[in-house]
């Protein structure tokens, strides 16, 4: 298994893009609960707090796919930096301005979230160029989600870490510091600099125009639903069953499962159709949280976490595939930029969906949303499996001279629906 992971990263270059991209997205990782640290020590609210949290996240969803389109028109370089230093930039503003003129603050912490760069679509529009492989480059999909995984855990860690030796307005300025170099380590690579969009058809819907995309984010808005419900039912479970402290391992517990999950999925090569393999994937996902409506004890309780995390990375690796399958041309990276955005936005409407089920039945009810919700992204995807199953014969991937690995034939449009 380590064997495998190794070949990849002995790539050329495949170690600075993986790390550089990690690095990169440590300001958007930690971003949340950067903020509620910092407004809580400058002594406002929570209710500020979790507003300030909010418009970095709706900023961030609006931004990702606008500037991933404008990484496929104009090249990474030219859009990531520039766009890591003006996110970076204002949050210095946020941190040196404070809260004292929430308007200010609120601008500042949007502008942050907006320019965001899309490094995770930009990572994956890359691999291909670096590994050729097909199987090498799915096999870079699921260890980049295990990747993910655990900055998102170590993320939140160096926050805390940063606020306890400093300040929180230090860790807002350090975390946001290390963003630019990751970011500048991704875009003066060879890789980055010479990666060029394969031609577009000028459309204004973008890579929305492919019904096999819009298939999967209807699916993973639904996934990220139940993410973002498992919060709020975790939390409630907690606050019964011994405090903070439970509630973190709850969370670490279903890290913990993804990172697994991803891991053995990326170990080996699977045979078949990807979009039959997202529905198997999908469905034991939805299984895997039902029993956490059991509700056992705390001990219990994080081992049935681990294991509705499990299948979590290998449905999101698998799903990078057949985002890169049904990408118009010359559209990739904003492809998967919108893949990020729904995630973001479904995890936010879970979260703001779970808070009445669980004031009106409490914890038991809240974890029900999870298997509902996968249930809702498993009917999505029988239900569009002709339009997410490839076409026969079809490579994915291929050394081309250019670097968009789709191959996908462009549907036609009339002259009144172009650009």
């Amino acid at each position: 298994m380590a064997t495998g992971y190794l070949e990849l990263l002995r790539a050329r270059h495949a170690a600075r893009l993986l790390v550089g991209t990690l690095v990169g997205r440590l300001p958007n990782a930690t971003a949340p609960i950067a903020i509620v640290l910092f407004v809580r020590a400058e002594g406002g609210s929570y209710s500020l707090a979790g507003a300030l949290a909010a418009v970095y996240g709706v900023a961030n969803a609006v931004g990702q796919p606008v500037l991933g389109r404008l990484v496929d028109l104009r090249g990474q370089p030219r859009v990531q930096l520039p766009a890591a230093v003006l996110s970076a930039l204002a949050m210095a503003l946020f941190a040196f301005a404070g809260i004292g003129q929430p308007a200010v603050a609120c601008a500042a912490v949007g502008a942050a979230g907006l320019f965001t760069p899309p490094l995770e679509g930009g990572l994956r529009a890359l691999w291909s160029s670096v590994l050729h492989k097909e199987e090498h480059v799915h096999r870079a999909y699921a260890m980049d989600a295990v990747a993910q995984e655990v900055m998102f855990t170590v993320g939140p860690l160096l926050v805390t870490l940063c606020a306890s030796l400093w300040s929180a307005g230090a860790a807002l300025l350090v975390l946001n510091g290390l963003g630019v170099l990751g970011a500048l380590s991704v875009v003066v690579s060879p890789p980055s600099r010479a990666w060029r969009s394969a031609p577009r058809e000028a459309h204004w819907l973008g890579a929305l125009r492919s019904r096999g995309l819009l298939a999967l984010l209807g699916a993973f808005l639904a996934v990220g639903m139940a993410l973002g419900s498992i919060t709020v039912a975790a939390m409630t479970y907690a606050d019964e069953h011994g405090g903070d402290q439970v509630y973190g391992w709850l969370m670490a517990g279903i890290g913990l499962g993804a990172l697994v999950g991803g891991v053995v999925y990326g170990a080996r090569q699977w045979a078949g159709e990807p979009a039959r393999r997202l529905q198997v994937l999908v469905a034991l996902l939805a299984v895997c949280y039902l029993p956490l409506m059991l509700m056992p004890d705390a001990v219990a309780m994080t081992l049935l976490a681990v294991v509705a995390g499990i299948f979590l990375a290998p449905a999101i690796a698998c799903a990078f595939v057949l985002v890169d399958r049904h990408a118009p041309r010359g559209t990739v990276t904003e492809a998967f930029s919108w893949l990020v955005t729904t995630f973001t936005v479904g995890a936010s409407l879970g979260t703001g969906l779970a808070g009445p089920v669980v004031e009106a039945g409490g914890a038991l009810w809240g974890f029900a949303v999870p298997g509902v919700a996968g249930g809702v992204s498993l009917l999505v995807l029988v239900a569009t499996g002709r339009v997410l199953a490839a076409p026969a014969g079809r490579a994915v991937v291929a050394a081309r001279s250019e670097n968009d690995p789709n191959r996908a034939v462009e549907p036609r449009f009339s002259s009144g629906d172009r650009a």
